[in-house]
């Protein structure tokens, strides 16, 4: 999870747009209030209230497409646009002499980001100290020094994002690889661009399985929808999904062998503690999630402390372990004796990314309180089915972002069976491979292989990694018909 994740396009915000241009049979209704229970809400879609959110967060996600034009943080304009929603519906509750109701919303979304939040820091923080103690570093330095051949490369570096990225998150896996294609590609933008591809696909495959994968089945994960191994049952489509287009696109690879390298790098001290217990975090995330019904975040932060109190253990004896290195060979091993400082690592996480998720789950909550998230539900689950509209949530995670996608059909939360529910965490999390802007893996690749992996070098390769999105769905019903 990097700074390179940089781009959420006008997802939701185009949607809700639409919904309110395209519905003139709600135009009768712009302010009517319904009662449920001891709360009332009001319908907000048809008036000023509403346009305005809707103007805000369009604009809000303008700025957001244009983060590389104007190098301003896109957790900037979404968290000013979710204050202003929500002071409209607060305005407009306080002008009805409706008390709390708006009050109560808005903490129930902050409540969703405070665990999502948590969940994601420790995450974060694991995987920058196991960065810090050269984990990844000694990975990609072995498969440079291997002297594999570019087509065994292809395949090597695709397997490898695949299976890392269900417990490294695909976004920080792409970018592991794509390291070491570019260290052995170097000017061969041929391979570099073919590989790069088959990393962003299969790494954003990989992580559809996984609650760890990607942001999207966290989410689902955290909601209680989907149960930690129940996201196994999208192993095969999974597969099959990198599958079709890699097999493909391998045809094109160079038949070449490039110059293995000679740099050595050691693991840091403490460095196989660390995976450990990272292993061990998730693994208490997970138990206390199905068997203690428990937030998984409660497990996260716990396996925390036990990385902060490893880390006092390596401050408390880096001394020790100086002393007794032979001083001609300190600067060799000085991986081994440098001090560990846990908060470092929880610095290093991106707080831009976290802050950004503030911005967009207070802002789609408060679309949705309107009532426009409503509207769409209608038009895309009771209109379409849900077959048809899940299909289409993946071809949206293509041209804007999964996230804001996933969690507007969470806010919506449409009445599916469980196939269905897996089918929309399949295709949101597969659907951002058919366009390089569509997942933060994609992007990050564009600007770390910059001019070798580019947009439309990608899109060349669209309509084989659509192949692949279909085969997969298809996939799905087959092994998974029974849930649908």
């Amino acid at each position: 999870m990097s700074t390179v994740l940089n781009r959420s396009s006008f997802s939701t915000a185009s949607l809700a747009f639409l919904a309110a241009l395209a519905f003139p049979a709600f135009n009768g209704v712009a302010f009517a209030a319904t009662s449920g229970g001891a709360e009332e809400t009001l319908n907000l879609t048809r008036h000023w209230g509403g346009y305005v959110a809707l103007f805000i967060f369009f604009l809000a996600y303008v700025f957001v497409m244009l983060e590389e034009m104007t190098h301003m943080r896109k957790s900037k304009p979404v968290m000013l646009a979710a204050g202003i929603i929500w002071g409209v519906i607060g305005l407009i509750y306080a002008m009805n002499g409706i008390d709390h109701v708006a009050e109560v919303a808005i903490r129930h979304n902050i409540l969703e980001y405070a665990e999502l939040f948590l969940f994601l820091l420790v995450a974060m923080t694991f995987i920058n100290a196991m960065d810090e103690r050269q984990v990844f570093e000694v990975l990609r330095v072995k498969l440079v020094n291997a002297g594999y051949s570019f087509k065994k490369l292809f395949w090597i570096t695709g397997l490898l994002a695949f299976f890392i990225s269900p417990v490294a998150d695909n976004l920080t896996t792409a970018l592991l690889m794509c390291a070491v294609v570019m260290a052995i590609g170097k000017e061969d933008t041929k391979f570099v661009g073919l590989a790069c591809i088959n990393i962003v696909v299969a790494a954003n495959a990989g992580g559809a399985f996984s609650p760890f994968g990607d942001i999207t089945t966290l989410m689902v994960w955290q909601k209680g929808i989907v149960q930690f191994q129940e996201f196994f049952a999208l192993f095969i489509p999974s597969v099959v999904n990198w599958l079709v287009p890699a097999a493909i696109m391998s045809f094109a690879v160079p038949d070449k062998h490039p110059e293995s390298g000679s740099d050595d790098v050691q693991l840091k001290r403490g460095a196989l503690v660390i995976i450990g217990l990272f292993l061990w975090t998730i693994a208490t995330a997970v138990s206390f999630h199905n068997f203690l019904k428990l937030p998984p975040v409660v497990g996260m932060m716990a396996g925390l402390s036990l990385l902060k109190i490893f880390g006092f253990y390596l401050n408390k004896t880096h001394i020790k372990n100086r002393l007794t290195y032979d001083p001609k060979k300190a600067e060799e091993r000085i991986g081994q004796i440098v001090p560990f400082d846990v908060f470092a690592k929880v610095a290093r996480a991106e707080w831009d990314t976290l802050l950004f998720f503030y911005g967009i789950i207070l802002c789609v909550g408060g679309l949705g309180f309107m009532g426009y998230l409503g509207l769409i539900s209608n038009m895309m689950y009771l209109d379409l089915g849900p077959t048809t509209a899940n299909i289409i949530v993946g071809f949206l995670s293509a041209i804007v972002d999964n996230i804001p996608v996933m969690f507007a059909v969470l806010t919506m939360m449409p009445e599916m069976s469980q196939g269905q529910w897996l089918l929309v965490t399949l295709t949101a999390g597969v659907g951002g491979s058919m366009l390089s802007i569509g997942s933060a893996a994609g992007v990050a690749l564009m600007g770390q292989a910059r001019g070798k992996y580019t947009f439309f070098g990608h899109l060349k390769w669209s309509p084989v990694i659509v192949l692949g999105y279909a085969a997969s769905i298809y996939t799905h019903f087959l092994l998974n018909g029974s849930l649908m």
